[in-house]
């Protein structure tokens, strides 16, 4: 890998990057003379399980270990205590020490089904904060201001509308911030809600006179099954890594054709090239939306379990959607290739007409071989399909 591939690769779905030249030079050092530098990634252990949200943080990880960083896995036992008050709207209760040791045994499980182990520190923040103890953490608060505190986004509409916010939560971005100070971080990465955190490492190496000032690389908040909120357990709306692999490659299957762009370029191993290829063929109506899907369904499910699973997976899928959702007498239909979908609705008798077509494919009515589909303007190309508007309309056609 030469550096202009190496640097390609460290932007990747990148939302922001801090310091860039620092991270260049870091790069450069790390191709040419086999020196290998660090990056801190925090995960406080809150739940037992991670979920493909938590993975676009993890596949930076493991393409900066390809590069050659040395990844500083951090798991937040004591700041977990407190809670992360990032984007939340009220004081958190705190967990007990019993379910964070669980979530952390779990945590650790779980991540070296994408990080390289040989490149790989696993580290508890317990065992530097608490030894702290009361005078450290007095001379840590001295090293920042309320005024400061509040310039949080979070922070200040709670502020504003006079909702609770304890001190304790104060405490979590300096505690987050000496995690960096005491693993002398080369680069943190965090997700864009991170950013007041992560400039607080870089502030605090600083104010402890560090010979450094950590790098920052931000990543994108990785939408859910809905497409609108972020990935999440309380939303019901995620893919957890210990998923089944059946379970896994349908929820793949369900997002939309636009999300799916994000999930390749954030969590598939695909480079940046071969996705590109598969746009153009999507958009030349040389691939289907849906085959293209099942690439990444197949790529995702057999990372986490296994290429056999992840074919077993796929043969399930059809089996039983094929055999649950469609009846067994369906008018068939001879199309031209390149046919528009709402005319072919129309031709069809799924539609009265192209415009109550575009209406249902804006309310989510249309699937084809049981995938949504909400694009518009999609245009088949040759090939078998089923085409669903609803829950009893039907019709195959053949595209030639």
């Amino acid at each position: 890998m030469n550096i202009d591939e190496a640097l390609a690769e460290v932007r990747r779905g990148s939302a922001e990057i801090i310091d860039n030249e620092r991270i260049v030079e870091l790069v450069k050092v790390a191709l040419q003379d086999g020196k290998e530098f660090t990056v801190k990634a925090g995960f406080d252990p809150t739940a037992p399980d991670l979920h493909l949200g938590h993975t676009v943080l993890l596949n930076k990880l493991a393409s900066l270990q390809r590069i050659g960083a040395r990844v500083q896995f951090l798991i937040g036992d004591f700041t977990a205590r407190i809670g992360d008050p990032t984007g939340k709207s009220e004081t958190r209760k705190p967990l007990t020490t019993e379910q964070i040791e669980q979530n952390a045994k779990s945590y650790k499980e779980q991540v070296f089904k994408i990080l390289d182990p040989d490149r790989t520190t696993i580290v508890f923040n317990s065992n530097w904060i608490e030894p702290l103890g009361a005078k450290g953490l007095l001379e840590l608060t001295t090293l920042s201001s309320v005024a400061r505190m509040l310039e949080r986004d979070d922070f200040e509409k709670r502020y504003r509308s006079g909702a609770t916010i304890a001190i304790s939560e104060f405490l979590y971005p300096l505690l987050q911030g000496y995690d960096s100070v005491h693993l002398k971080s080369d680069i943190e990465i965090g997700g864009t809600d991170q950013k007041f955190n992560l400039l607080m490492g870089r502030q605090l190496q600083r104010s402890y006179a560090l010979d450094k000032s950590q790098a920052v690389i931000m990543m994108p908040i990785l939408e859910g099954l809905d497409g609108v909120q972020k990935m999440s357990k309380s939303l019901n709306n995620f893919i957890a890594v210990n998923d089944k692999a059946s379970d896994m490659f349908g929820k793949i299957l369900s997002i939309s054709d636009e999300l799916m762009w994000r999930y390749y370029e954030l969590l598939s191993h695909k480079s940046l090239l071969e996705i590109e290829q598969l746009k153009d063929g999507v958009a030349s109506n040389t691939k289907h939306p849906k085959k293209v899907k099942e690439l990444l369904a197949l790529e995702i499910v057999e990372r986490f379990h296994s290429a056999d699973d992840a074919h077993s997976a796929k043969a399930e899928f059809d089996k039983v959607h094929a055999k649950k959702e469609l009846p067994d007498n369906i008018e068939e239909f001879d199309l031209e290739d390149g046919i528009w979908i709402a005319k072919a609705l129309v031709q069809t008798k799924l539609s009265s007409s192209s415009s109550q077509a575009r209406r249902e494919i804006k309310q989510g009515a249309l699937k084809i071989d049981q995938v949504q589909i909400k694009d518009e303007q999609l245009k088949l190309s040759s090939g078998s399909y089923v085409l669903q508007v609803g829950k009893r309309k039907f019709a195959k056609v053949k595209v030639s």
